[in-house]
């Protein structure tokens, strides 16, 4: 007899709709799976035949052949189990005949007949939908991130027993209640940094505008900090943003338990040691990396200049083109990647330089280990600012009335509505993302404010990047202050904030002071 069950498989970070086909004949006991599978599918008969004995159900001595289509599509995972469970079942007539005709199937099987939860829920429900079903059997455990998609039913089954009692209209127990909101809160607050105005100024203007930052100042001086301290003054991620961010996390299995959609942009900080599949992804078979789990949020550098230099130049293009693609032997995939960079970085090796009275570094030990960073990544940092340490009195003063994260998100978020009603229908959300044709749309600037960044651009050699960032960044100024135009004051700040950093083995000098 022959059946079919409809599941899905991972292509980077969306699903898509594959057939399980199970045919049952007369003929040599034999259980086969066929159609471009891995040794994990492959090994799906063992828990397969293992579970249905250990729940009182006995395979026909008959001729099993498991086909997944299409055959072009690579099937990895355990989430193929239960698919071909109730193919075989239905086949074998323990499951009514069209019980699961509109309904997606997925699940890993445990050898006592139990169902275990799987990576990929969430857009594995979306495919479902897309693709004309009307139900999707999941694991219990998952029930959360697949109760996030409206318009389809989703059931979950703790075992074999259980989708055998749905199909004959005994809907299995359900917990529903179990799922909880994520936290919204922040334990951290900007606050916490005393003095530091133009580090937090920095910080503001760069999640104002979605704007990448580079830090560069001794140990101790609050680099990390306010990388960490950044994600509390971010717009909230939107419903498409944080579906985006839900079904990147429900692939690489990192979905928390009970919660359906993640509400918070993501902040990761991997070490240093990372490796360049690590941080962007790939693997004979590819899979997403670090700048993808920071889509729609921050990706923390810190200690970048002792990264490899491979690792650090696979960078430039997701920081240019906001995803990434991975081509492999086992495919090609291409991964968003939308991130606010924040890197840090000491500015020599013993990091004291340039206070020659505690920096026991040469010349060279210096301007070696800032080559390390080269000008074609420095070239895609919006905003470099260098971090002074911080004096004892700045820390020690009472009353001090630092600046909270909920003041700076005020302004923040005043900027971002300026953003949403100008890019309106254009698919933009922030200011980084303008591209060369729509910087002259969007960033009308005055006489002055086009004089000083030509001055700039011929005095300071920017390049033909480094001169779109600067009028990006000077937008998102004037829209922190509301300004329609961008004026001189505004260029300004933009190319002081780009330019005042010595990394690189450049040392150059601001042709204007931040205004305060």
């Amino acid at each position: 007899m022959f059946c079919s069950v409809i599941s899905s498989a991972i292509s980077g970070v969306e699903a898509l709709p594959v057939m399980v086909e199970a045919d049952v004949s007369e003929g040599m006991p034999y259980f086969a799976i066929v159609g471009c599978v891995s040794s994990q599918v492959r090994e799906a008969q063992e828990r397969v035949r293992t579970a249905f004995r250990n729940l009182g159900i006995l395979l026909a001595p008959k001729r099993i052949t498991i086909n997944l289509a299409p055959g072009d599509l690579r099937k990895d995972g355990t989430r193929f189990d239960l698919p071909i469970a109730a193919a075989v079942l239905e086949a074998m007539g323990y499951i009514e005949k069209d019980a699961l005709r509109k309904a997606m199937v997925i699940g890993e099987l445990h050898l006592d007949g139990t169902i275990e939860r799987i990576p990929g829920v969430l857009p594995s429900v979306i495919a479902a939908k897309e693709s004309g079903c009307e139900l999707c059997i999941v694991p219990t455990d998952n029930m959360a991130e697949g109760s996030a998609v409206e318009g389809i039913r989703v059931i979950g089954v703790r075992s074999i027993s259980e989708l055998i009692a749905f199909s004959h209209g005994r809907i299995p127990a359900q917990d529903p209640e179990g799922l909880v909101p994520e936290q919204e809160g922040y334990t951290v607050d900007f606050s916490d940094i005393h003095g530091q105005k133009t580090v937090k100024r920095a910080a503001l203007i760069a999640a104002a505008g979605f704007h990448n930052l580079f830090l560069s100042g001794p140990p101790g001086s609050g680099k990390s900090m306010t990388a960490e301290r950044i994600p509390t003054i971010l717009p909230p991620l939107s419903e498409e943003e944080s579906l985006e961010v839900s079904k990147i996390y429900s692939v690489v299995g990192l979905m928390p338990r009970g919660i359906s959609m993640i509400r918070r942009r993501p902040f990761r900080a991997p070490h240093h040691t990372i490796t360049p599949t690590a941080l962007c992804g790939g693997g004979f078979y590819p899979h997403p990396g670090e700048v993808t789990l920071a889509h729609r949020g921050v990706l923390f550098l810190d200690e970048i200049p002792e990264m490899t230099p491979a690792t650090l130049e696979m960078l430039r293009q997701p920081l240019e083109n906001r995803e990434i693609t991975i081509s492999r032997l086992g495919g090609t995939c291409v991964y968003p990647a939308s991130f606010l960079l924040v890197a840090a970085a000491n500015p020599c090796p013993c990091g004291y330089f340039p206070d020659m009275n505690r920096c026991i570094c040469t010349h060279r030990d210096v301007m070696d280990y800032q080559k390390k960073l080269s000008k074609a990544f420095m070239d895609r940092i919006d905003l470099k600012c260098e971090v002074q340490a911080v004096s004892y009195e700045s820390l020690t003063e009472k009353g001090r009335g630092e600046v909270s994260s909920a003041s700076m998100r005020k302004k923040v978020m005043k900027a971002i509505d300026i953003q949403k009603e100008r890019y309106r229908g254009t698919g933009i959300t922030f200011n980084s993302e303008l591209t060369a044709s729509s910087i002259a749309r969007y960033c009308e600037m005055t006489d002055e404010a086009e004089l000083t960044v030509r001055l700039a651009f011929d005095k300071l050699g920017l390049s033909a990047r480094g001169y779109h960032h600067v009028i990006k960044v000077a937008r998102t100024i004037a829209d922190l202050e509301g300004a329609e135009r961008i004026s001189d004051a505004h260029m300004s700040e933009a190319i002081c904030l780009r330019c005042s950093d010595s990394f690189s083995g450049q040392h150059t000098m601001p042709i204007m002071r931040v205004p305060s």
